[in-house]
């Protein structure tokens, strides 16, 4: 049972982005975003955050859209920094060793 309604969630979050990439691309021809200076709007690094947040938002088991905003935030580590300034030399490390911490101990159970 579990098996079909993660299917069921993943059929569902994949229809939704599929939809708003839809809309996107659409209203792309229309508006031109980056006529409007807008261009980050259909970047393809934009485009894997929006996947992970409607994966967040539509499935129940949260691994899958967990994983895209972490490649996402790879990708980005730059404007992350960026956009940390001075405290991204604190941040960055801690959130490395807290994020693999908890990773270990949920491994391990």
């Amino acid at each position: 049972m579990a098996t079909a309604t993660n299917n069921k969630d993943t059929c569902k979050a994949t229809a939704v982005f599929l939809v708003v990439m839809g809309v996107l691309y659409l209203l792309d021809r229309f508006i031109d975003f980056s006529g409007a200076g807008l261009p980050w709007v259909m970047q393809k690094d934009t485009m894997l955050l929006y996947a992970s947040a409607i994966f967040l938002w539509f499935k129940r088991d949260k691994s899958v859209g967990i994983i895209l905003a972490g490649i996402w935030l790879i990708q980005n580590i730059g404007l992350v920094i960026a956009l940390l300034g001075q405290m991204s030399s604190y941040l960055l490390p801690a959130a490395l060793l807290l994020t693999g911490i908890i990773l270990y101990f949920i491994s391990s159970r």
